[in-house]
């Protein structure tokens, strides 16, 4: 695979930086938001492969607070950014920021609309993006995601808080070979129980992003803790696949299936053996979903 150069959109004072899978890059343009405050490069290689192999025009993007995107400024205390959930700290910007930032990736692509998948904080981002901005969103893929409009403490019965009590567990990383150390201590957590552990293609994926805002609790926290006041889920009318693994380690299926319920006619897949990432052995069925959902999308569309 060949990745353009990075490249930089703006919304406001941030800067957004991304790049474009060169293969495949005349097919429908498919928009990848990765999740809490992780970079672009956590996309596993061969699923993006797999997404042009299937007739996608891929891109990524890192969030605001990640990568290589601009960072805010800290809060005047150090937050928790899972108290930042329940009590909304550390919120100098908003949800519809975020979605705003991946339309403003779209805008610098050139895209008028595009396929969204999100995963994980990245779901909820994109449903949030397909919620705000419906006519650029074609179809919406969420992965691995709570829904987004459920309350903030409603977001904790979805939650595996044993996970969450070995994530506290994870030192403060202090210099390069710590953040490395720190995100393979992340990927093994949210692993998937049911497909062998790939170390080397994990951490060639770390040691890409070694400024990773994994070992940044700030920047976790104003990406979490950022308040939405758009609609709700029920207002939602694009096309959508609901994808979670039914052994989430972060999540449990019970976030995908709140989410499927609450939009009108989405497609649910439970994942059996699937954790909180996408494992090498799903890469082809999970572009297979995408593509399918974006085809019949085009016959709906076709209809006079």
């Amino acid at each position: 695979m060949t990745w353009t150069e990075r490249r930089f959109a703006r919304n406001g004072a941030v800067e957004l930086a991304y790049d474009q899978l060169q293969e495949g890059a005349d097919g429908e343009p498919l928009l990848l938001v990765m999740g809490l405050a992780v970079s672009r490069h956590w996309w596993p290689g061969a699923l993006c492969a797999a997404f042009a192999d299937a007739g996608f025009a891929v891109a990524r993007y890192d969030q605001r607070d990640a990568g290589e995107s601009t960072r805010l400024p800290k809060p005047t205390a150090r937050s928790n950014p899972f108290a930042a959930l329940a009590a909304g700290r550390g919120a100098i910007y908003t949800a519809e920021d975020m979605a705003d930032d991946a339309v403003a990736v779209m805008d610098e692509l050139g895209w008028e609309s595009a396929h969204v998948f999100g995963q994980s904080l990245g779901g909820v981002v994109a449903q949030r993006v397909a919620l705000r901005h419906r006519g650029r969103v074609r179809t919406l893929t969420s992965s691995a995601s709570l829904p987004s409009d459920v309350g903030r403490l409603g977001a904790f019965r979805h939650v595996r808080l044993g996970t969450l009590a070995k994530f506290a567990r994870v030192k403060p990383a202090r210099d390069r070979e710590e953040r490395i150390a720190t995100g393979l201590a992340v990927a093994r957590i949210v692993a998937s129980p049911g497909y062998p552990f790939d170390e080397a293609e994990v951490l060639e994926r770390i040691t890409v992003d070694v400024d990773t805002s994994i070992a940044d609790p700030d920047a976790q926290s104003r990406q979490i803790g950022a308040p939405w006041h758009g609609p709700s889920l029920a207002e939602l009318r694009v096309p959508t696949l609901v994808l979670h693994g039914a052994d989430d380690p972060v999540l449990k299926p019970s976030a995908g299936r709140a989410t499927a319920a609450a939009i009108r006619d989405a497609r649910l897949v439970i994942q059996p053996g699937v954790g909180h990432d996408i494992p090498r052995e799903r890469h082809a069925a999970v572009a297979a979903e995408v593509r399918a959902l974006a085809d019949r999308t085009a016959r709906v569309d076709d209809r006079p």
